[in-house]
């Protein structure tokens, strides 16, 4: 399993462009066959922060993901609409909810 936390600041004035774009990615990504969990959290002090949850059933699922026709749409649309460079740390789960 491969866990990535993605954080991304958004313009303010971006904030809904971002969010629609970002929903649309969602939904086709949770078809993924190795998506095991695709999830968009937006800070609630701060509108304009997010962070994407994308849980891969391994690094394959990951390199799949970003060769899906929906993944560039996505990077290509909202690329404008950061404040920053978007930033993503991956983790390995230590401990399965399953155990």
């Amino acid at each position: 399993m491969l866990i990535v936390h993605v954080h991304i600041q958004v313009k303010p004035e971006c904030v809904a462009a971002f969010t629609a774009a970002t929903r649309l990615n969602a939904r086709a990504s949770r078809q993924e066959p190795g998506v095991l969990r695709f999830d968009v959290l937006q800070q609630a002090d701060d509108p304009a922060r997010f962070v994407l949850v994308e849980i891969y059933r391994d690094a394959a699922a990951q390199a799949a993901h970003r060769e899906t026709a929906h993944y560039p749409v996505w990077r290509d649309t909202v690329a404008s609409m950061m404040a920053t460079t978007r930033t993503s740390f991956k983790y390995d789960d230590v401990f399965p909810a399953d155990k």
